[in-house]
């Protein structure tokens, strides 16, 4: 018997095949004609205009592809990465833009048993060069238009086969696969213990880890979540994330294809964009900043969202003013959730049922949760330790780092999430803090060590310290503070300037500090370690006041 999960969500498209799947936005230009996401004029004909709705009057139209479209695009792209040389268990590294075809590529290494592994849009050649590097994958695909710069690093981890993809259609995938068009519909057999996506997730030293995720494990987290959010007949995801990571791509768009739901498939947050979709949708997915925003707009309420039946959150610890606030001015109680990316979905908030603010709910079905001490002992109700987790769900390691997935287990097969937090009498799990400087900000994982290895490494730097600071719109804000060095013969010190164009070509535009802020040293205890919750609580209000 397979385990290949594209059969687990087949079996769903059979009963949707002809329905709705990615209902797609498209701007409409002054002149009438439709723009994507890139701004290019744009019409792909593979979508079937839709009908007017609320969307129009907010500057959009929407074209949708069904499920029998996307599923045969699948097709055409399996045959393409085969015919490319990519074989089962081979990695294929994706760095797109979110479109359908980036949908249909996802579904094609699965049908094609091949090792899907998404990057961050925004890394730069230099973070994708590492990550080619170190995954070896047979194929690299990537965004048209960037590959003056992507194919030279791609050159160097030799890569064998390296294609572009736009978010229109075109690029020399799209070409192959539509060369493939007539090609048999086939699923290679793939065992439950099989790796079907791996997805790069950081560490405490800024070193990326690949964490292997199988056929098992996420069937069984895509089948938890379809049960206790109770997706039914009818349901309507608007789609607002990006899919490079488990939360866009896992979580929301997994429950979708189990339920043969339509989705809204916005190519990024926009409030204007969301509040005009909103009124079709029965379920919406965000992080934290995407609830803020909508609240920080004057006219967003309870007519925005009068037939959802559900608001999920996770990706970062939603704040209880927004909590709140969001109840107030809609009538809607957000439902957070808590999960990584080597466990899937861990914990959530009930679906009926009293929804606490700061509490992430109760351990999904098949997952065993507890709090532990230093000892991997587990704890009383309510008592402060590591949160630690076994189940199916659970990733298979880190690629290529075997000792590092043995120190990530205790010796009763729990995983050690690095997350602090307690648990009351009733299961209710509740976080207190991250035992590593891990930075939340605006749903993305930030991690400091990489910030400052990149920043101290500049000239007039003398050294530094990256903290997470509340923000209004990120939930944390990366923030700098450096310590310049004096310099001599009349060197000017760096400046705020120099910095910002030292690290824009190493780093993200999300793990870029927002501030910088220069100090004569950095503060230390008695061993000399820099105390970075004395600059979190000294300078906790450098972005503002966050009451509502």
């Amino acid at each position: 018997m397979s385990h290949n999960i594209y059969e687990l969500f087949a079996t769903k498209f059979a009963d949707a095949i002809d329905a709705p799947f990615l209902t797609i936005p498209r701007a409409v230009d002054a002149a009438g004609g439709d723009q994507d996401a890139d701004g290019d004029a744009a019409e792909d004909p593979r979508a079937e205009p839709a009908p007017d709705d609320a969307a129009a009057t907010a500057g959009l139209t929407t074209e949708s592809l069904t499920y029998r479209q996307v599923d045969q695009r699948s097709v055409a792209m399996a045959a393409a990465l085969t015919g490319a040389g990519a074989t089962p268990g081979d990695r294929i590294v994706v760095q797109v833009d979110k479109s359908a075809d980036a949908v249909a590529l996802y579904l094609a290494c699965l049908r094609a048993g091949l090792v899907f592994v998404p990057l961050n849009t925004a890394y730069t050649p230099e973070e994708v060069g590492f990550f080619l590097g170190d995954a070896n994958p047979a194929v690299f695909v990537f965004k048209s238009g960037r590959g003056s710069k992507l194919l030279p690093v791609a050159e160097i981890a030799d890569v064998p086969v390296s294609l572009s993809l736009n978010s229109r259609g075109g690029g020399s995938l799209a070409e192959a696969a539509d060369a493939n068009a007539d090609a048999p519909a086939s699923v290679v057999e793939r065992g439950p213990d099989d790796v079907a996506c791996m997805v790069y997730t950081s560490g405490t030293t800024g070193r990326s880890k690949g964490a292997m995720l199988t056929n098992a494990g996420i069937a069984t987290n895509a089948r938890a979540l379809h049960a206790i959010w109770r997706f039914r007949p009818g349901d309507v995801l608007l789609h607002c994330l990006p899919i490079f990571h488990i939360h866009g791509l896992f979580v929301a768009l997994h429950c979708a294809m189990l339920n043969g739901s339509e989705v809204l498939f916005l190519p990024r947050f926009d409030v204007d964009d969301v509040r005009a979709l909103l009124p079709r949708a029965t379920v919406m997915m965000g992080v934290p900043t995407h609830y803020a925003r909508l609240l920080g707009h004057p006219d967003f309420g309870p007519d925005d969202c009068a037939d959802v039946r559900l608001f999920t959150c996770g990706s970062a610890p939603l704040s209880e003013p927004v909590f709140h606030e969001f109840i107030r001015r809609t009538g809607h109680t957000i439902c957070e959730r808590y999960g990584m990316t080597e466990t899937g979905i861990i914990a959530s908030n009930p679906p009926e049922g009293q929804r606490i603010a700061g509490t992430v709910g109760f351990a999904l079905p098949e997952m065993e949760m507890r709090v532990a001490d230093e000892k991997d002992e587990a704890l009383g109700a309510d008592d402060i330790g590591e949160v630690q987790v076994r189940g199916p769900h659970l990733f298979a390691g880190y690629w290529g780092l075997e000792n590092r997935t043995a120190e990530s287990y205790t010796g009763d097969g729990f995983f050690k999430t690095g997350d602090i937090g307690s648990m009351a009498a009733d299961g209710r799990l509740t976080l207190a803090g991250r035992s590593s400087d891990m930075i939340i900000s605006g749903g993305y994982n930030v991690y400091p060590k990489e910030i400052e290895l990149a920043l101290d490494q500049l000239d007039g730097v003398n050294e530094s310290a990256v903290v997470g600071l509340a923000h209004p719109d990120f939930g944390e804000a990366v923030t700098a503070f450096v310590v310049a060095d004096p310099g001599g013969d009349g060197e000017q010190p760096v400046d705020e300037t120099a910095l910002r164009d030292g690290v824009e070509d190493s780093l993200a535009n999300f793990k870029r500090p927002k501030r910088y802020i220069f100090l004569d040293e950095l503060p230390r205890n008695s061993m000399g370690k820099v105390q970075k919750a004395s600059l979190r609580e000294t300078y906790a209000e450098l972005y503002g006041d966050l009451r509502l």
